[in-house]
């Protein structure tokens, strides 16, 4: 590892994958994988808490896969696999429930709010679901989490649990940081800028999805919500050009004075049809590859299967260690 700090993510398979995630997240992993040791995984175990149509879920999880590669993900520099494909995340999330405190669980606001919307199965492994994710971090000695607002809930108790547990025990798992971008972190809906971008919006039209076809993407940045107001600026009290002009921003690298100089005296018009293609012409070389890999399923399993090896390694390495220090006898 180079004494490389070790930084991990990972992604329900869920809805579409966007162009959110693609700024937020991947984006920044194609640096990020230079400067650490990266671990990224589809963590599909936790999909679960939803019912799942069996091809639907096996298909999803191959397709994120694909599309994590052909965003420019490295299997030689990282490691990607399935969380389903390492038991230890499993054996340790048992472990770790018998020292999280169901009050702390019932505290947690996305607990309370997907049992809002799925009255209807509000299971145990949805009220434990922060459990497992701390298993995800700490079975890695991870140093680093990239998450966004809505997941610092859960970093935190992850922070809880491990510090709970070193201090009954002995320095057993590392106490993981959040990692924050400054830059492209929230990217809001397009059709309601007061709300984060979510690739599982019921609504297409609220997200660019990284597959959509070119046609769709310029008709959906057209149709995108702006404000009353003409003028390309930006101003956080005007969300809907405020967010257009931050995937601008993002996918040129250019600064939103840059972009105003650019539009002085232009309208939204304008705006729009470039955006759309920038958007278009980001993500063309990105579907050009992942349809090469979706035919080639066998060097998908390969890489899957090589993931799930290097991450067994080094999750086995902290699950014996925890069994060892609660009294689990090793054989």
């Amino acid at each position: 590892m180079e004494n490389r700090k070790i930084l991990l993510s990972g992604i329900q398979p869920s809805g579409n994958l966007a162009i959110a995630n693609y700024i937020g997240a991947i984006k920044n992993w194609l640096s990020l994988q230079e400067q650490y040791y990266c671990i990224y995984m589809v963590v599909d175990l936790h999909s679960l808490t939803v019912r799942q149509d069996p091809k639907e879920l096996k298909k999803r999880c191959f397709e994120f896969i694909g599309q994590y590669l052909a965003c420019g993900l490295d299997p030689e520099k990282n490691i990607i696999f399935l969380q389903s494909q390492v038991s230890a995340h499993s054996e340790l999330a048992w472990i770790l429930n018998c020292f999280t405190y169901m009050g702390e669980l019932s505290r947690m606001t996305q607990f309370k709010e997907k049992s809002t919307r799925h009255g209807e199965n509000i299971n145990a492994g949805l009220f434990t679901y922060p459990v497992l994710m701390a298993a995800d971090i700490l079975l890695y000695q991870t140093d680093l989490v990239p998450v966004g607002e809505d997941q610092k809930q859960h970093l935190e108790i992850t922070r809880d649990i491990a510090i709970r547990f070193n201090n009954l025990y002995g320095e057993t798992f590392r106490v993981p940081e959040p990692f924050i971008p400054e830059v492209g972190a929230r990217i809001m809906s397009l059709q309601d800028p007061t709300k984060k971008m979510s690739k599982s919006d019921e609504d297409p039209k609220s997200y660019i999805a990284l597959l959509d076809n070119p046609d769709v993407i310029k008709s959906k940045i057209k149709r995108a919500v702006t404000d009353t107001g003409k003028e390309i600026i930006y101003n956080e009290n005007r969300p809907g050009i405020a967010n257009l002009m931050t995937i601008y921003s993002c996918l040129t690298d250019k600064s939103f004075s840059k972009i105003e100089e650019e539009y002085q005296g232009k309208g939204y018009a304008e705006f729009k049809a470039h955006l759309g293609e920038i958007i278009v012409e980001t993500l063309r070389p990105v579907q050009k590859k992942y349809e090469v890999l979706m035919k080639n399923k066998d060097t998908l399993y390969n890489i899957l299967k090589d993931g799930a090896e290097k991450a067994s390694k080094m999750a086995q390495k902290t699950l014996s260690k925890v069994q060892k220090k609660i009294g689990i006898i090793q054989i």
